[in-house]
Formats: C-alpha cells, sequence, structure tokens
C-alpha cells in the first residue's frame, strides 16, 4: 500500500500483473472476495485441490486477527495497530475490527502490491475519530517501514504490529527472523507482536505450496513450529502462548480446529 492524503509522500504505483497468480488477490478468492482475476482463482483452486484445508486456514487467520486486536484495544489499552502486508480489504478489515473495540484507534496498513493499493484509497477510510493511513513499502526493507511510520504514529506509545500469513514471502530464514526484529526494535516498550504463520508439519499443505511456487508466483515458505517460536524471542507471550489458530483465546462456544497453523501475541518488554 501507499499513503492516504494523511501519510507521506505517495509511492510510484506498478502495473498490476495478471500474467502470474499473486498471493494477495488468491486469498481474496479464498476469503470469499471478487477482487482477483482467472489466474488466481485456477491457482487457488489448483492449490485448494491438492490441500482444501488452505480455506479454514485462510478464514483462521482472520478470525485470530480480530480476536488479538479486540484483546489488545480492550484488555491492554493498545491504540495503535500496524498491519504489515495487509491484502486486499475484505468484509472486516483491521481499521475496522480496531476502531469498532477502540473508536480512536490509529491504524496504519504496509503493503506494495498496487491493486491492494487502488483499494485502499477507495475503500480503507477509517472512522471519524480514528486515523488511517497508508505505507507503500516492501516487507524486505524494515528501515524504511518504520521511519515511515513514524510520521505517522508516535513510536513512544504501544503499537500492535500486525504480520498475518506474511513471513512465509521473505524465503530467506535469517532475513525474516531480521525482519521481524526491525519492525519491532523502534517499537516502544508494551508494544505487540501479533503473528500468524503456517508450519510445515502437514505433507499435502507442502505439497501444494510446492505446486503453487512452481507457477511463477511469489513462492512462500511453510517453516517448523521451532523456527515460528524463534520469532517472539526476548518477547513476553500472552496467555495461551503459541497455538494453532482455533486456541488462541477461542469465543465461548467456538471449535479449536486443529490446523497446521501457529499464532500468539507477545509483549515487548
Amino acid at each position: 500500500m501507499t499513503d492516504s492524503p494523511q501519510g507521506p509522500d505517495r509511492g510510484v504505483e506498478t502495473k498490476i500483473n495478471t500474467d502470474v497468480p499473486q498471493s494477495a488477490r488468491i486469498w481474496n478468492y479464498w476469503l470469499g472476495g471478487t477482487d482477483n482475476y482467472e489466474v488466481d482463482r485456477i491457482a487457488g483452486d489448483q492449490y485448494v485441490a491438492l490441500y482444501p484445508g488452505i480455506v479454514p486456514i485462510a478464514r483462521a487467520g482472520r478470525y485470530f486477527m480480530d480476536r488479538a486486536i479486540r484483546f489488545l484495544a480492550t484488555e491492554r489499552g493498545v491504540r495503535q495497530f500496524m498491519d504489515c502486508g495487509t491484502g486486499l480489504p475484505t468484509m472486516d478489515n483491521t481499521h475496522e475490527m480496531a476502531q469498532r473495540a477502540a473508536p480512536g484507534a490509529k491504524v496504519v496498513y504496509v503493503d506494495n502490491d498496487p491493486l491492494v493499493l487502488a483499494h485502499a484509497r477507495a475503500l480503507l477510510t477509517g472512522s471519524g475519530a480514528g486515523l488511517t493511513a497508508y505505507i507503500d513499502c516492501d516487507l524486505h526493507d524494515p528501515k524504511t517501514i518504520m521511519a515511515k511510520a513514524a510520521e505517522l504514529l508516535d513510536l513512544s506509545q504501544p503499537v500492535g504490529l500486525l504480520l498475518i500469513g506474511v513471513m512465509g514471502h521473505i524465503v530467506d530464514p535469517g532475513e525474516a527472523l531480521g525482519v521481524v526484529r526491525g519492525l519491532m526494535e523502534p517499537l516502544a516498550s508494551g508494544s505487540y507482536l501479533i503473528l500468524h504463520d503456517s508450519t510445515d508439519t502437514n505433507e499435502a499443505f507442502n505439497a501444494a505450496q510446492r505446486a503453487y511456487d512452481e507457477t511463477g508466483a511469489i513462492p512462500f515458505r511453510l517453516r517448523s513450529p521451532e523456527f515460528i517460536r524463534g520469532y517472539f524471542d526476548g518477547l513476553e507471550m500472552a496467555e495461551p502462548g503459541l497455538v494453532t489458530s482455533g486456541a488462541w483465546r477461542p469465543e465461548v462456544g467456538g471449535g479449536v480446529e486443529e490446523l497446521p497453523t501457529l499464532c500468539a501475541v507477545a509483549r515487548k518488554p
């Protein structure tokens, strides 16, 4: 995404590529959205044919995100959120979740996909009391992301950093850990990492991901539970710790579906 009129300089838009599938558009398709192309629907259907569990994973990530934001807004008093790797708008977006729980919440989106950018400008407007803004930047560049975020958020106050299903796009494992640390380091004590990722513990899932990577799309790495735990080094995990999607503070009456995912919310001391 790039910045709204509330943010700093607008980035240079690039042409939307409809020749190869794109993860944000495929996830939009799996979540029931219409902001996708035939190439995305074909790739999405091929993935589901190999591993039908990807659709529940996509939905579980959104549900976890909503519960985590409400937890931080209502129980921990967090009023600033930064969603990196935003993806395409769906029926319930980060700013809507946050500003429903805390009407004055500030939400900054970070992405660099041109279609995401176009929708951000048109749809992600925020509430009257809260701020919604956009940063056009690549997740590989945490230093620039945080420099721009400092113009939009008060980094002397806690921020909830959301990384929902995006860290696999950082293929190099050392860089992936470095990105999380680079994003967290400038944040104040009392800030939180909210992270959801998929694991490599299901062979059908692994096979589906390998087939997807061979389409020419930007690859994605499924990682071990031990590796994902490393994202939280030095942080204090909120209960119930690092668990599968449905087991993180499930709603009353909600089932706990065992999916090859892990998620947690952790505080920076």
